[in-house]
């Protein structure tokens, strides 16, 4: 007989509050006292966030009686045995403020809860099915809520969910419990289809975004991404659940959607000509998380099958899950025709420009960056920028060198598209995890030993990318912008207007100077600074000129001389013009145009 659900029931309890109230109904709890956990991190986001933290009560029951429930450790508990045949329930409240693609977050306009933050999971247990009833409020604050998650509505029981209602939800396990997030509230919902199926945006929050040009720049993207791997998709229907905010941004990938968090003023609205850099930037992260769909939900590491979420789970390989993915994330736009290639080149500058802008490249590789995301990448500090590289951006441009390096030597019969492809029928169709040596068999099966020993070399070393070499034959030019004004070798972070030094950068003007990332910049050459005022003043200086800085470090002022470095010249793009035929094939290969 097939093993009786768990059943969850989840209700926003205070919305003022921020409370929602859970429970959980285990059929068959184990004989000797059954343990329930919350996991301590949530795929897609390398970091442990100890989501059981947000429990505010807990207690156990069955049969109406309380059972005493025992805390093992920060994230999980043991119930104590119940009668033979009794089912136990395990009742707790949940805190939800944190409004991120993450956790969950409720108030009076909505709320939103990701299953690791929410459903506890039940040891030994996780493989048998699961029904969650989502209820409404006690209170319809706001309009009138409805529920958008791609999890399935339940067959064949009594109060079963209607499309977008309340009621009861089901999973296979809980590992499809958790990789459902769930949006309720009174938003905007609009729909397109894709390869033969149905997606959904939904957008909470006020906004005034031109939904049919949103969904047909999307379609666009979809469809193409879809063509890559081959039709059909591996999901039945995608929803793009978007929070709209007046300033943030962020995305999580899920199974059969993703959770995004966007400017509000970054949606297209209407009447709105050509592009702003802002919606190209939603566009680049909603072609992004879509891509996760093959690569790193389906295309999985083999550390990660299972998935362990009660402890840190390492590989190197977020490179090629995150940065393979942040290069396709943009050139999906172009070859989709969303974006011009010339747009494409100038975010491809941008990324370039960005990665060669801190010395921690350098310094640690990108597999070491992946291996590290949990005490580096994901709890970067001031020192970021000197200690570490992004296997996001770098990965994104190893990407690039190695698509460019196999269109080149094929005479752009093979290409990154093939060695997808192979990773996909190889691992994704198959649900066989892709170990880091694995990845380097497939690109060998599609370019040969030598772009496999070259991939090898790239994602272990620290060497920049000679990317002019590999551009030029596909006629796009390398240059360099002039300065605008010398630099002092920092960044300058915070909200208040203060030109506080975020991070010093290893061997610039400030820091020879002595100056350190925390200090406050109040006057150069005895006039007052700030944020704003900081730029004008050094650009009627040349590089190489001393400047007397005061600073305050901490309630202490202070003095530097500092002798100001060349300006930053950042990296320029542009489509050589009447390229030969050779050149314009190729070109046209890589760029779809």
């Amino acid at each position: 007989m097939p093993s009786a659900p768990v059943r969850y029931r989840i209700q926003p309890l205070d919305l003022a509050g921020h409370l929602f109230a859970v429970s959980c109904e285990i059929p068959e709890p184990a004989a000797n006292g059954q343990a329930v956990s919350l996991p301590a991190w949530i795929p897609g986001s390398y970091m442990v966030r100890d989501f059981a933290k947000n429990i505010v009560t807990i207690s156990a029951s069955a049969g109406g009686r309380p059972v005493a429930l025992e805390k093992r450790d920060k994230h999980s508990w043991r119930a104590g045995r119940v009668p033979s045949g009794a089912a136990l329930t395990v009742s707790y409240t949940v805190y939800a403020w944190d409004l991120s693609v993450r956790t969950a977050h409720l108030d009076q306009t909505h709320g939103f809860f990701n299953g690791t933050s929410v459903f506890l999971a039940v040891e030994g247990q996780t493989d048998r099915p699961c029904l969650v009833d989502i209820q409404p409020p006690p209170v319809n604050a706001v309009g009138n809520w409805r529920v958008a998650t791609a999890m399935p509505e339940a067959r064949g029981i009594d109060g079963a969910a209607q499309r977008h209602g309340f009621g009861w939800y089901e999973a296979d396990d809980y590992d499809a419990l958790i990789d459902h997030p769930v949006e309720m509230g009174d938003f905007t919902l609009a729909t397109f289809t894709a390869g033969g199926v149905p997606h959904e945006v939904v957008l909470t929050g006020r906004h005034d975004c031109d939904m049919t040009r949103l969904c047909a720049d999307l379609t666009q993207i979809c469809e193409w991404q879809i063509a890559l791997f081959g039709a059909p998709p591996p999901m039945s229907r995608y929803l793009f659940l978007t929070m709209v905010v007046g300033d943030g941004y962020g995305g999580l990938e899920h199974r059969a959607s993703t959770a995004l968090l966007t400017r509000r003023d970054d949606l297209p609205f209407h009447g709105m000509t050509g592009q702003t850099e802002g919606y190209r930037r939603f566009l680049g992260l909603c072609s992004h998380e879509y891509f996760h769909s093959w690569n790193v939900k389906r295309i999985r590491p083999a550390a990660f099958i299972p998935y362990d979420l009660s402890r840190e789970t390492y590989t190197p390989l977020l490179w090629l899950f995150e940065g393979f993915t942040s290069y396709y994330d943009e050139l999906a736009l172009v070859r989709s025709g969303v974006i011009t290639p010339a747009d494409y080149l100038e975010l491809l500058a941008k990324t370039i420009t960005q990665v060669h802008k801190g010395s921690g490249r350098l310094k640690q590789s990108v597999a070491e960056s992946s291996f590290d995301a949990w005490t580096k990448y994901y709890r970067q500090d001031e020192n970021a920028a000197n200690a570490i590289v992004s296997y996001y951006s770098k990965g994104g441009l190893i990407a690039l060198a190695l698509d460019l390096q196999l269109r080149i030597a094929s005479d752009g019969q093979r290409s990154l598209d093939d060695v997808m492809r192979v990773l996909w029928q190889a691992h994704g169709q198959t649900g066989v995890g892709v170990t880091e040596a694995g990845v380097f068999e497939r690109v060998a099966s599609v370019g040969g030993v030598a772009a496999a020993r070259w991939l090898r070399k790239a994602v272990h070393g620290t060497d920049d990318l000679p990317l002019a070499r590999w551009l030029k034959p596909v006629g796009v030019r390398v240059s360099h912008a002039s300065p605008k004004a010398p630099s002092l070798g920092a960044r300058l972070g915070g909200a208040t207007g203060a030109a506080v030094l975020a991070v010093v950068h290893e061997g610039g003007a400030t820091h020879r100077a002595g100056l350190s990332a925390g200090d406050t910049l109040i006057a150069i050459d005895g006039l007052k600074v700030g944020a704003e005022t900081l730029e004008p003043m050094l650009a009627r200086r040349a590089a190489g000129d001393t400047v007397r800085v005061h600073a305050f470090r901490r309630d202490e002022l202070m003095c530097f001389d500092v002798s100001l470095d060349a300006g930053e010249c950042p990296v320029q793009l542009e489509l050589a013009p009447r390229p030969a035929a050779a050149v314009q094939r190729l070109r046209k290969g890589w760029l779809g145009t």
